[in-house]
C-alpha cells in the first residue's frame, strides 16, 4: 500500500472520531486557508515539493487525528500541542516561565518543526512530518487556552452549558464558538482574511515568545470573563466572537510568516 493511500484510510478511519484536543477541524483548516493565501511564491515552489498539490488545510488536523493511533507510535506527540503557564505580571517573568517549562511541549516543537523543516538535510518523509504538526500547532498556540493553566487543565476541567449542551472551557474555544457561526473553513477563511500589507505585516511582527505572551493574554481574559457551571448562548458569542475570530486570522497569518522563513 502506498503512502498516500495508507495516510487516506488513516484519516477515513479517523473522521468520525469526536475529537476535543484542540481547534477543532474547521477551526484548524481556517488557519491553514489563510497561511495558504499569504505564501511567498518560493515557498509555494519549497511546499509542493514536500507536499505536492495537497493544501494545508488537508493536513491540519493530522496531528489531532493520530491521537486514535491504538499502535502507540504517537503517544509522545500528545503534549506538544499545549504549555500550561500560571499568570504573570509582566511579559519577561512570562518569557522566563515559558521557557523554564519541561520539554517537550508547544513552545520547545514549534522551535523544534520550524529547524527540521529549514535543515536541507532533514529527509523528505520527515520535513513532510514536521510539516504537518507544525500547520497544527500554530493553529493551536492561536487559540488561547493551550496557554491556559494547569490548574485546570487549559480550561478542560471548567464545566458549563453552551446552547443547553453540556461542554468545558477548553471544547468551547477549540470548536463549539467556531462552529456556532455555521460557516465553512473556506467561507470563514475568506471573511477573515486581510489584505492590507501594513496589517499583515503588524501581525506577523514580535518575536515566538511574544506570540505565545499574546495568547497567555488572551486566555486571562477567557477566564477572567467565563464562570463555571453556568449556561451561555448567544451572550458568550456576543461577547468573544471578535477574539475568536482574531486569533484565528492571527494563527493564519503568523504561521505563513513561519513557512515564508524556513520553506
Amino acid at each position: 500500500m502506498t503512502k498516500t493511500l495508507r495516510n487516506l484510510v488513516l484519516l477515513a478511519a479517523l473522521v468520525t472520531f469526536n475529537f476535543a484536543y484542540s481547534y477543532g477541524v474547521t477551526g484548524h483548516r481556517i488557519v491553514a486557508q489563510i497561511a495558504e493565501n499569504h505564501l511567498t511564491g518560493k515557498a509555494k515552489r519549497n511546499l509542493k515539493k514536500i507536499i505536492g498539490e495537497q493544501k494545508l488545510a488537508y493536513w491540519a488536523n493530522w496531528p489531532d487525528f493520530i491521537k486514535s493511533d491504538t499502535t502507540g507510535t504517537w503517544k509522545h506527540t500528545d503534549r506538544w500541542h499545549y504549555v500550561n503557564i500560571n499568570p504573570q505580571p509582566d511579559f519577561k517573568r512570562f518569557s522566563d516561565s515559558l521557557k523554564a517549562q519541561d520539554g517537550p511541549n508547544l513552545y520547545t516543537q514549534i522551535q523544534k518543526l520550524s529547524a527540521q523543516i529549514k535543515d536541507k538535510n532533514t529527509s523528505k518523509n520527515d520535513r513532510e512530518i514536521a510539516l504537518r504538526f507544525l500547520i497544527h500547532m500554530i493553529g493551536d498556540l492561536s487559540q488561547p487556552l493551550h496557554v491556559g493553566r494547569a490548574e485546570d487543565l487549559g480550561g478542560n476541567r471548567i464545566r458549563m452549558k453552551f446552547f443547553g449542551e453540556n461542554t468545558n472551557l477548553h471544547s468551547l474555544w477549540d470548536s463549539k464558538l467556531i462552529d456556532s457561526q455555521k460557516y465553512s473553513y473556506e467561507e470563514y477563511a475568506r471573511l477573515l482574511d486581510v489584505k492590507s500589507k501594513e496589517e499583515v505585516k503588524a501581525i506577523q511582527a514580535g518575536s515566538l515568545e511574544e506570540w505565545f505572551y499574546d495568547s497567555h493574554l488572551k486566555a486571562n481574559t477567557i477566564y477572567a470573563n467565563t464562570k463555571a457551571d453556568q449556561a451561555y448562548s448567544y451572550d458568550y458569542t456576543y461577547k468573544f466572537t471578535q477574539l475568536m475570530e482574531r486569533q484565528l486570522l492571527y494563527g493564519g497569518l503568523r504561521l505563513a510568516k513561519i513557512f515564508n522563513e524556513v520553506l
